[in-house]
């Protein structure tokens, strides 16, 4: 034990002063981000890559009207099959007005006679598989 020697070792507040020295960043650089906002292209935030891209038209989108209205159609009779297709998808799934454009009043009488058209096996309930 006598042949041991004692090393003393440094100070505990010299590595804090080190750390503290050179200031570490708050977060890690990772480079660049994609083009396309923050879901990269195609992503959540992003843009399509394609045709209209810098410089080319903006998308016009035409107000959608209530083809009822329109039409002066006063009443939709669920005998209509051709009529009542039209605003039912291919899986029978009635179309919803945000996409159809049709008017609450109307939309309104159009489930009801989709539903009528249903009952009386007119029009599907489900899609043919």
């Amino acid at each position: 034990m006598a042949d041991e020697t004692n090393e003393v070792s440094a100070p505990a507040s010299e590595p804090a002063a080190a750390a503290t020295s050179t200031p570490r960043p708050a977060f890690a650089s990772r480079g660049p981000r994609p083009a396309g906002g923050p879901g990269g292209p195609g992503g959540p935030g992003g843009r399509p890559a394609g045709p209209g891209g810098p410089g080319g038209r903006k998308f016009f989108r035409r107000k959608k009207v209530c083809k009822f209205t329109v039409e002066k159609i006063d009443k939709i009779s669920y005998r209509d099959v051709r009529l009542l297709q039209g605003f039912v998808s291919e899986r029978g799934k009635i179309i919803p007005r945000r996409l159809t454009g049709t008017s609450t009043h109307f939309q309104r009488k159009l489930t009801q006679a989709i539903k009528q058209a249903r009952n009386i096996a007119l029009l599907p309930f489900a899609a043919r598989f």
